[in-house]
């Protein structure tokens, strides 16, 4: 993977890519000895390791070890050599290496048919120049001028504290889960609609801010995996871009009515997704702020590909990913679907990151369990319309009543 050791330097300013060499792009694997009690902070510390882009591989590997028998391999990539759909792919490569040398043979991989350099090119010969209106990437770069024209410039969440002057990006997290019954229920609704479990959770989320304030006008950044081509899913490489869903919750609609707004705007987004999420922003020229993101605070993902495991032969292990407190938006719900065993849906895991200098965790708390008030009443009535549906935690209608 060509991405994994491609530096940046720059001439006359402008930075270039650069392939490096095998031997100058590895180094080989630092071990460290440290202690159980100090891993979880060296853990934390590495994560937080800044890469030389210049002239240094975008690719930080250390093994921490704990003792004879018990390690910690760290994984660390820079965003701009791999995303979420490369983890899948180098898990896979590594897993296959390392086979091999225990098998005293060397690793015979599958020869990729292309790389990433090779799909920038291909993608700007396709796509043309945004600022040319005949070109692909102008006439889409035209719809989202009309799509995302007059949009609010920042979302109105229920915060806890004034948004800062300057963000500090100082993050948390809040987890909670959605049952078997109710993620099966979700996925029955969205095949009934014709829409997707995604668009479901995009209604739903939109339906909760809605009703708690952030007026009719709901945006949200969604990340779509841009490997547009089969020949780019084995690539170990940054294709994911950012789309801004915009939606309309007027008129009082039943959430039926909203899935299938919804459910519109994200296939035309989909159909228009080549723009880059950089190139949207500098030409749409929104209000810039140290204190916020542009066009959207809010963002939604949903991992619903299986999860590659990492497993090696004669060890036991297990795979985490190391937190490092940033929240680079206001929120961001994020949700993974979990199969059981034969592959059918046995309920979802959710995570809200939130911004700390806006929000407290109990806040984010009581958020999440409204949403999943929301979803278990829309499932059990589509028709119900917006205005309808309850909010309120057990507690709080409890008090309402007395």
């Amino acid at each position: 993977h060509e991405a994994l050791r491609t530096v940046f330097p720059e001439v006359d300013g402008q930075p270039y890519q650069e392939v490096l060499q095998v031997s100058r792009a590895w180094a080989g694997l630092p071990v460290v000895d440290i202690d159980k009690s100090a891993l979880p902070g060296a853990l934390r510390d590495a994560a937080c390791h800044e890469f030389d882009l210049l002239d240094g591989p975008p690719l930080e590997v250390r093994l921490f070890s704990l003792s004879a028998s018990d390690h910690v391999l760290l994984l660390l990539l820079h965003h701009i050599a791999a995303d979420g759909w490369s983890m899948g792919q180098l898990t896979r490569d590594v897993m296959g290496a390392y086979t091999a040398r225990r098998e005293g043979r060397p690793p015979a991989w599958k020869p990729l048919p292309v790389q990433y350099a090779d799909y920038t090119l291909w993608q700007q010969e396709l796509l043309g120049d945004h600022n040319e209106p005949q070109s692909l990437a102008g006439g889409q770069m035209q719809y989202w001028r009309e799509t995302l024209s007059d949009l609010p410039e920042e979302i109105q969440l229920p915060v806890d504290r004034q948004r800062p002057a300057v963000a500090s990006y100082r993050g948390g997290q809040a987890q909670f889960e959605l049952t078997a019954d109710l993620h099966q229920s979700l996925l029955r609704l969205a095949n009934r609609e014709g829409a997707t479990l995604f668009m479901v959770l995009q209604a739903g989320i939109s339906t909760l801010l809605s009703k708690m304030g952030a007026g009719e006008d709901i945006a949200l950044g969604a990340p779509i995996a841009g490997r547009t081509d089969a020949a780019l899913d084995d690539l170990v490489g940054f294709f994911v871009n950012t789309l801004v869903l915009r939606t309309d919750t007027s008129g009082d609609p039943s959430f039926g009515d909203l899935l299938q707004r919804v459910r519109a705007t994200v296939l035309d987004a989909y159909t228009h997704q080549d723009v880059p999420f950089e190139h949207l922003v500098d030409a749409l020229a929104p209000a810039r702020s140290l204190a916020r993101q542009p066009l959207f605070q809010v963002m939604l993902s949903l991992q619903n590909a299986e999860k590659s495991g990492f497993e090696l032969p004669g060890l036991s292990m297990d795979v985490e990913e190391v937190g490092v407190g940033i929240a680079k938006f206001d929120l961001l719900f994020a949700f993974s679907e979990r199969p059981d065993e034969k592959g059918r849906p046995a309920g979802m895991v959710g995570t809200i990151e939130y911004a700390a200098d806006l929000f407290d965790e109990a806040t984010v708390e009581a958020l999440a369990a409204r949403l999943v008030g929301v979803l278990e009443q829309v499932v059990a009535a589509p028709e119900v319309r917006l205005g309808s549906l309850d909010v309120l935690l057990a507690g709080e209608r409890a008090e309402l009543v007395a």
